[in-house]
């Protein structure tokens, strides 16, 4: 059984930056890709990010591309997603996702390709 928990959401205004973590239990955390939705209130859960095994190959929503980054450490077992200049449309609850599927075998942006989900954290961005 793999646990996730994310951290480092919050308040920001927009413009500004926050940086979440995703820490995974268990000794086969660089087997897995990693990536994040979102789900704003009111709205259905989206898709924001995935990232490969090695971080190698990542592939991103269009509405994050260009000022969202993800990463991991697969020594540290942590996945995080740099977000600069937020928006407040960014608002949202952001969840920390795993698949143990092979990278270009399943829809990275559907929520069925992922087996594990975390908790969630918060993130809000004023106007």
């Amino acid at each position: 059984q793999v646990q996730l928990v994310e951290s480092g959401g919050g308040l920001v205004q927009a413009g500004g930056s926050l940086r979440l973590s995703c820490a995974a239990s268990g000794r086969t955390f660089s087997t897995y890709v990693m990536g994040w939705f979102r789900q704003a209130p009111g709205k259905e859960r989206e898709f924001v990010v995935v990232i490969s095994t090695s971080g190698a190959r990542t592939y991103y929503a269009d509405s994050v591309k260009g000022r969202f980054t993800i990463s991991r450490d697969n020594a540290k077992n942590t996945v995080y997603l740099q977000m600069n200049s937020l928006k407040p449309e960014d608002t949202a609850v952001y969840y920390c996702v795993l698949s143990p599927k092979s990278w270009g075998r399943y829809d990275r942006a559907s929520q069925s390709g992922y087996d594990y989900w975390g908790q969630g954290t918060q993130v809000t961005v004023s106007s």
